[in-house]
């Protein structure tokens, strides 16, 4: 398994990704959130890829004051393997070459699996609630 830049060709199976993951939600188009990434950082937006396959990905940001995670998605098949793990090194990498000293990330609260994961590696509960505003709607 290896881990490399997003490429156009990985959209269908990207996004089938997040949708088997149950990531996507009706109000956010993935296609265009892809887009958007592109845009702005296509060095932060990675897929791991075993044979050609797509198995996981994961999408960061970074705003010049905190780092944020998006979307790490590791086919169901392919869990409990280190895929998801190498994933967040590799995005934790990049974002510390680009002075990143901090990352944060949002779970629904519902999602004790992803819960454990990220406090299995390092990641803690900050005593926070987070507030969110659509500026652009994807219908």
């Amino acid at each position: 398994m290896r881990i490399r830049e997003y490429r156009p060709a990985d959209e269908e199976a990207v996004v089938a990704l997040w949708v088997a993951c149950e990531l996507t939600r009706p109000w956010n188009d993935p296609r265009k959130d892809i887009a958007r990434k592109l845009e702005d950082s296509p060095g932060l937006l990675l897929v791991g890829e075993d044979g050609g396959r797509v198995l996981g990905s994961v999408m960061a940001g970074y705003d010049g004051h905190r780092g944020w995670i998006n979307y790490l998605a590791v086919d169901l098949a392919w869990r409990r393997r280190g895929l998801g793990r190498a994933l967040m090194d590799a995005a934790e990498e990049r974002l510390l070459a680009l002075g990143c000293a901090k990352v944060n990330l949002q779970v629904r609260d519902e999602n004790e699996a992803a819960r454990g994961f990220y406090e299995a590696i390092g990641y803690r509960l900050e005593p926070i609630v987070s507030f969110g505003k659509r500026l652009i709607s994807d219908d």
